[in-house]
């Protein structure tokens, strides 16, 4: 049984012992649900009945074992009292409403999508007005990765899945199985973190680098997250370790942030000039300075690096250089079509 099927079971057990101010009869219970009613035996009911009432239980539910009249004639039944269960009415303000809207309109295409409407219709069912595109932004969470579908439902569901994987520099894919615990996204990427199946450990998986299919590999609901497991300390720690290095060449009295991250900054001792125009990397006697700083991927840092337009020139790697030289490329494009 999916863990869905048994999240759905627990909701309609919690909704027929509160729809009655009188005690529900175990039988009643049982011919109400269609899980309970098709229990293969008394004992088997009697044990998944039992089951569903103590995690109910545990989750804070005061559900109610109510004895029979003169306190020793079994038990009449099970309840859920109203008022010692039911939330307060919750109203939101209008920037609460807006950011509600705003988070709904970020998962329209993504397969969290039916959900978020699902919530706005429940709002605006209620008389609340939800503005969807306040000041005209449009928010959107973009998922252009295959493998993003597959891993965010084995993720919910605790499903194993499995997949080939090709590391950074190699060629050739090699398979992986994992238990997934949550797909997150850092510095414009989507990662999965979980338990390495083969490696006993936990792991984290860049999308864009999984091949082919995502695969299940178990049974929904095989498996927990641990406990005190700091899912988003993992992913950040690979995200933002470094990975390569480049030796870029900075204008004079410019782009203050890369030079703090520079390792090496090598400042020359002459006056400063514009460097020539259409020049490749300039001569430090131009006024340049020669800085190294290690990055991480050369897509998101030459995203940064463009916005410096001609303060910052690209010496090594040719990767960057290339990912730089197209987006000004394309925005000189864009600029040409606008004009």
């Amino acid at each position: 049984m999916s863990q869905a099927q048994r999240t759905e079971r627990l909701l309609n057990l919690l909704f027929v012992l509160m729809s009655s101010s009188r005690p529900v009869a175990k039988a009643r219970i049982r011919q109400a649900l269609d899980d309970y009613a098709a229990s293969p035996s008394d004992d088997a009911f009697e044990r998944m009945f039992e089951r569903d009432k103590e995690e109910l239980r545990s989750m804070g539910i005061p559900i109610e074992t109510v004895e029979g009249s003169l306190g020793a004639g079994g038990i009449d039944g099970y309840r859920v009292r109203g008022d010692e269960y039911a939330l307060p009415e919750v109203r939101f303000s209008a920037a609460e409403l807006t950011v509600l809207g705003l988070a709904a309109r970020v998962w329209e295409q993504a397969s969290l999508g039916p959900a978020a409407r699902s919530a706005l219709r429940k709002l605006e069912a209620s008389g609340e007005v939800v503005r969807r595109d306040p000041a005209g932004v449009i928010a959107r969470v973009t998922t252009p990765e295959p493998a993003f579908p597959a891993l965010l439902a084995a993720a919910q569901a605790r499903r194993p899945v499995r997949f080939d994987y090709r590391k950074p520099g190699e060629v050739d894919a090699a398979p992986r199985r994992l238990a997934p615990w949550a797909v997150l996204a850092r510095r414009g990427h989507w990662y999965v973190v979980g338990q390495d199946r083969d490696r006993e450990a936990a792991r984290v998986f860049r999308l864009s680098r999984i091949v082919g299919d995502v695969a299940p590999d178990g049974k929904d609901g095989s498996y927990e997250v641990p406990a005190g497991a700091r899912i988003h300390d993992v992913v950040q720690s690979v995200a933002d370790r470094p990975q390569a290095t480049a030796v870029l060449q900075v204008r004079e009295g410019h782009a203050a942030s890369l030079r703090r991250r520079a390792q090496d900054a090598l400042a020359e001792d002459a006056p400063s000039q514009d460097a020539p125009a259409g020049a490749g990397p300039a001569d430090p006697a131009t006024g340049w300075d020669t800085l190294t700083v290690r990055y991480g991927d050369d897509e998101v840092f030459a995203e940064d690096l463009v916005g410096y337009g001609a303060d910052v020139v690209v010496r090594e790697p040719s990767g960057l250089r290339d990912a730089v030289v197209r987006r000004l490329r394309a925005a000189l494009q864009s600029a040409q079509g606008a004009a």
